[in-house]
């Protein structure tokens, strides 16, 4: 049970926390898009980031809503289906929005704060077959746990609860990120730094993009060169570009970009390969490869597709060349491509 604190302490931290989630949320190896999420307890209520909404704007925007803690924890150990159902814990007192989809993660933790990050450095390790020995030897001397993919959700918070131990203050979730707690927002945001920093991944070496041989591909197409011109990396290296197209790593990929990563074939326009890609009514692919050349991306590509394409090259390039890699299955991006919360979550990143 979480005490009730006095109104000055909780006053001042979760202006912390909202200093902390903008810290955070503009830190692209830690959080993309409205990916990732914090929260404060207190007493019977949580407050935590609304679904959809980014960390960064936490300092100019009401992006927290309150749900009631005994409640969703009680549902969650009861194994009810509204466990899974975030919007029905929500309390009068935030604005007019739902709590994040993984709102019931932060419920299991018994510590006041927590924060979620789909760290990079830490995803290197998470899509790994052998990433929970290989992070064992990283965390020395913290209390850690590790809880293999489960689609976000009730299902997944169990499987965390099942994990916690009485002093466990970090979690590595498999194909997906890390959870952090701790008993006020320093102390907790120091951590996800820590192990940020325990797991730090020297980039490999950038190759020179055919840059002439884009400008002829997207020329009169509905695809452009991409802002983030490290994302040509994925078509320059034939190990790359194998861990691109093999299928997805990590949930917010398949969310905003689709199921893994579509290849132009050899001759092929970018029309062709569209025409090829599309047929059983797939949808258009957001970016594509060029093998050899460079990546082209959708003209008018939301922001949250941005990032999650930059995540994609900024984890791949950090792996190891040789590592043995967990793909999600076909059932697992799925479950994602038709859940409900997931649409609701696209909707409002479409405005943005």
């Amino acid at each position: 049970m979480i005490m009730k604190s006095s109104p000055e302490w909780f006053d001042l931290e979760f202006l912390a926390l909202k200093k902390a989630s903008v810290q955070i949320g503009q830190d692209s190896m830690l959080i993309q898009a409205a990916g990732g999420n914090t929260s404060i307890k207190d007493a019977n209520v949580m407050w935590i980031k609304a679904s959809g909404k980014l960390l960064s704007d936490a300092d100019n925007s009401d992006i927290f809503v309150p749900v009631d803690l005994p409640e969703m924890q009680k549902a969650l150990k009861a194994g009810e289906a509204r466990a899974d159902m975030p919007a029905q814990f929500l309390l009068p007192g935030g604005a007019d929005l739902r709590p994040s989809i993984e709102t019931s993660l932060h419920a299991v933790f018994p510590q006041r704060v927590v924060m979620h990050a789909h760290c990079i450095h830490t995803l290197v390790y998470a899509v790994q077959v052998n990433g929970k020995e290989m992070l064992a030897e990283k965390f020395n001397g913290l209390n850690w746990g590790f809880v293999q993919y489960a689609k976000p959700g009730a299902n997944l918070a169990r499987l965390v609860a099942e994990e916690l131990k009485q002093d466990t203050n970090v979690i590595v979730l498999g194909n997906h990120g890390v959870i952090v707690a701790g008993d006020t927002v320093a102390q907790t945001v120091a951590l996800l730094y820590d192990v940020h920093n325990r797991l730090g991944v020297t980039p490999h070496v950038e190759l020179s993009p055919n840059l002439g041989q884009l400008e002829e591909l997207v020329a009169k197409s509905s695809y452009e060169l991409p802002d983030y011109t490290a994302l040509h990396q994925l078509a320059l290296d034939p190990s790359r570009l194998s861990v691109a197209s093999a299928g997805s790593l990590y949930p917010d990929h398949v969310i905003f970009c689709g199921i893994g990563a579509s290849v132009v074939l050899a001759g092929e326009t970018l029309d062709q390969a569209v025409a090829r890609l599309t047929g059983n009514d797939a949808p258009v692919p957001v970016f594509l490869i060029v093998p050899d050349c460079g990546v082209v991306v959708r003209k008018g590509a939301g922001s949250g597709a941005h990032a999650l394409m930059r995540c994609l090259v900024d984890l791949i390039m950090r792996l190891p060349k040789a590592a043995q890699l967990n793909y999600l299955t076909l059932d697992q991006n799925l479950e994602l491509l038709d859940w409900d919360a997931e649409k609701y979550r696209q909707a409002l990143n479409a405005k943005q």
